[in-house]
């Protein structure tokens, strides 16, 4: 046996190890071999069948000419020589796996008793048993076989389409035509195929724009816009300015589709709005942005020393916030004479805060202690008007002043006047207030347009007959806004004050008549103040309760304090 052994080349020595067993049976129909691939990992045993020639006997297969399905087999195992590359110790290898033997229970069909002698009768043992190293027995006839098998079954070899040595071969995993199609154009690349189905998703990216640079490079440079394409953008927004005057500093955020063309163009022209500018096939559409700010109370106190203004503005206030301050208060106190120094008062102010920016601004709330006059007052959002806490309007039905702002008063209403020159009685019986040309006049109450004319002497004018009776005329106009017959609500604008006629200087001369004569318009009594009354002043007194309460506590500072925007502006 080791002669044989030591005749068979080094693959088939090296293909030994892998068996674990093998018996040969004079008479048997096939030989089962199970072994693990010792390639290939994760490799499934398989069964190999290998019919026998029908004269087979024990011992060495006949190695002649005869092109049996053995001799083929042992022709295909030399070439197994290919398959190893190094020297390998046959002591580093170990049988992997002990394989059941199957036996047949009749030698031949043909009967031949006399070659069977030798051989053990059938038994009615079952078919299956384990081998053990004490019962392993083999001869050299199994040695051998058991290598040809081996080489075979363990995948070591490339068989050629063609040669038929392994029986039975077959393939168990079902294909349908949808995953054949998926191959037809040649095998797949996941990562490709992953990155081919990805749809683009345009990112969010932010410039800052530089000294020197104009939004036609820009556009071409970093959009991906064409000249043209730049002339459709500026078309399309109200006040093209925004982009072609940026200045340095100014950062704007775009979105770039696959091909680097400009998708999204949005941009901040201040804290609380800007602008979306979106591609639309070959056009671009604009939406402006508005942006809500989280809304903070704060509270204010200040004395009265010198102007009220500059004593507003020492605590805090900026201009606008005093300038409507002023127009709450000049409704009902007179700065000039009613203002005392010591007088103190407390303003609570709203505004919106966006990116740690106050915006916005508006009085909620004012409470005024002075010397000669004390005065409460509260917004109501329902008509954002001012209120006392029991719900007295602080606008009065009928405004004394024809206009917003101050203006001096040139000539008073005096109907014992003496002209200048003649020294006659020349009554003046309007109030004059010298305006520059095209100042507003407003409509000091509701009422409708009596006449529109124009006279050598009054100039431009204009009446309207107010809801309450009252009348109001207005001379030396530059230009009527309204018409006659036309319905005009308080604080409206009606015209433009000019110097038409006969005048001495741009001035509005201003009359004020009940049952058609004229009276003193800075001295008549005008008609009573609309106060809330019902489930309008319930809701008043609801909602002013806390407001008054703030003004109560002295608190200065922050009263309601937003994300990110506390602030302490102490008075």
């Amino acid at each position: 046996m080791l002669r044989i052994l030591h005749s068979l080349p080094r693959t088939h020595k090296f293909l030994l190890l892998p068996v674990a067993t093998m018996v040969t049976v004079l008479g048997a129909e096939k030989i089962v071999s199970s072994l693990q691939d010792v390639q290939r990992e994760n490799q499934s045993p398989d069964t190999v069948f290998i019919p026998l020639a029908p004269d087979a006997r024990p011992g060495l297969p006949s190695l002649n000419l005869d092109r049996s399905p053995v001799a083929d087999a042992i022709e295909i195992a030399s070439q197994a020589l290919d398959a190893t590359r190094e020297h390998v110790p046959i002591s580093r290898l170990s049988p992997t796996e002990v394989v059941d033997l199957s036996f047949v229970e009749s030698a031949s069909a043909s009967g031949e008793a006399a070659d069977n002698a030798d051989m053990p009768a059938a038994t009615s043992e079952p078919a299956f048993m384990a081998v053990t190293d004490e019962q392993a027995t083999f001869d050299d006839g199994a040695l051998h076989m058991a290598i040809v098998v081996g080489t075979i079954s363990s995948g070591m070899l490339d068989l050629d389409q063609d040669t038929q040595v392994v029986a039975g071969a077959t393939s168990y995993d079902d294909v349908s035509e949808q995953e054949l199609d998926l191959f037809a154009e040649g095998p797949i690349i996941l990562e490709e195929e992953i990155a081919a189905s990805d749809a683009f998703v345009p990112e969010w990216q932010t410039y800052t724009v530089k000294q020197g640079d104009t939004f036609a490079i820009l556009a071409q440079n970093r959009l991906g816009l064409g000249y043209r394409e730049v002339l459709n953008m500026l078309e399309s927004i109200d006040e093209p300015r925004v982009l072609t005057h940026w200045p340095a500093g100014k950062r704007f955020e775009y979105q770039l589709d696959a091909q680097g063309k400009l998708l999204t163009l949005r941009m901040m022209i201040n804290a609380r709005s800007g602008l979306l500018i979106e591609r639309e096939q070959d056009a671009f559409e604009v939406a402006a942005i508005e942006r809500s700010g989280e809304p903070t109370q704060r509270l204010f106190a200040g004395t009265v020393s010198g102007s009220f203004a500059r004593s507003a503005q020492s605590t805090g206030l900026n201009s606008t916030e005093v300038a409507e301050l002023a127009n709450v208060l000049e409704k009902k106190l007179d700065f000039r004479r009613d203002t005392r120094r010591g007088d103190r008062f407390q303003v609570l102010i709203e505004s919106d805060i966006i990116d740690g920016e106050t915006l916005d601004s508006r009085v909620l709330a004012v409470q005024y202690e002075g010397e000669r006059m004390d005065l409460t007052v509260v917004r109501n959002t329902e008509d954002n008007n001012f209120y006392t806490p029991d719900g007295q309007s602080l606008d009065p039905a009928f405004s004394r002043y024809p206009f917003d702002g101050r203006y001096r008063l040139s000539s008073n209403f005096n109907p014992n006047r003496k002209h200048p020159v003649t020294g006659r009685v020349s009554p003046h019986k309007g109030t004059d207030f010298a305006m520059p040309i095209g100042s507003p006049v407003q409509s000091p109450a509701g009422g409708r347009v009596e006449k529109v004319g124009n006279h050598p002497l009054a100039g431009r004018y204009l009446v309207v007959r107010h809801d309450n009776g009252y009348k109001t005329r207005y001379l030396h106009l530059s230009k009527p806004l309204v018409k006659r017959g036309d319905r005009v609500e308080m604080n409206q604008r009606i015209a433009l004050s000019g110097n038409t006629g006969r005048s001495t200087g741009p001035h509005l001369h201003y009359e004020v008549l009940v049952n058609d004569s004229q009276v003193d318009a800075m001295k008549v009594a005008l008609p009573e103040n609309q106060s809330l009354e019902g489930d309008r002043l319930m809701a008043f007194k609801g909602e002013a309760e806390p407001i008054l309460a703030v003004l109560e506590s002295g608190e200065t500072g922050t009263v309601v304090a937003s994300t990110g925007a506390a602030e302490d502006d102490d008075g």
